[in-house]
């Protein structure tokens, strides 16, 4: 733990320093760019060292992944905030309303009727970004730009808080077109969340004006 807690600390200080840099010329406070910390495949030992370096704000992919070292975690630390930034099945609707703050993944209307419905049911209505399919690729989930107003309509009539839009841009290309049309589109609907970024990308992001940016890599490392 004590060989980790260094490490943790200097690759938080790092990221913050860039999103403040790159805030500047952007004419943004770096206060408005919310770091998400995605702990995916990672442990409570790597965990804990961001957390006491003074991180606060998680990501996770699965919500079985997350039901397995958050409770505890949250337990200990009750101002931890929690965002889902993974695909999410219809059927842990329910499982992530209870455990999540926020759900990045909202993209269809399936998944959309049974957040409702878990809403409803837990009383508890948890804000969604919804994903699009920037790039227009088969095997990505999002909602295709072509359908995103209608689904946009009904999302605002199911009663859950729009955080704004989420996106991940087609690997191995320029990112910046693709997060400009994510905020052009958010602009087009009056949306003023914009989850975009990650270790590779996350500078342009900010610069383009992402609200939330997810960091993995840049804060542990390398992943197994």
């Amino acid at each position: 733990m004590d060989i980790e807690a260094p490490g943790a600390a200097a690759r938080l200080s790092d990221v913050r320093s860039n999103i403040a840099r790159v805030c500047k010329p952007a004419r943004r406070a770096p206060e408005d760019v919310t770091l998400i910390a995605v702990s995916k495949t990672k442990g409570p030992e790597a965990i804990l060292p961001l957390i006491a370096a003074g991180q606060r704000v998680f990501g996770e992919n699965r919500v079985q992944e997350a039901e397995a070292k958050w409770p505890d975690l949250r337990a200990a630390h009750p101002d931890i905030e929690l965002h889902l930034i993974g695909q999410l099945q219809s059927n842990k609707a329910e499982e992530a309303v209870a455990l999540f703050d926020y759900i990045h993944s909202l993209d269809r209307p399936s998944l959309l009727t049974a957040l409702a419905r878990a809403m409803d049911k837990a009383g508890r209505r948890v804000p969604c970004f919804v994903q699009v399919n920037i790039g227009d690729e088969a095997q990505k989930g999002g909602c295709p730009i072509v359908e995103l107003p209608g689904f946009l309509e009904k999302v605002r009539a199911a009663d859950i808080p729009l955080a704004g839009l989420m996106c991940i841009p087609p690997a191995d290309t320029e990112a910046a077109p693709f997060f400009a049309l994510l905020a052009k589109l958010a602009a087009d609907h009056g949306l003023e969340g914009l989850s975009m970024g990650m270790s590779g990308d996350y500078e342009t992001a900010v610069m383009l004006g992402a609200t939330h940016v997810r960091v993995g890599t840049a804060l542990f490392g390398a992943r197994e």
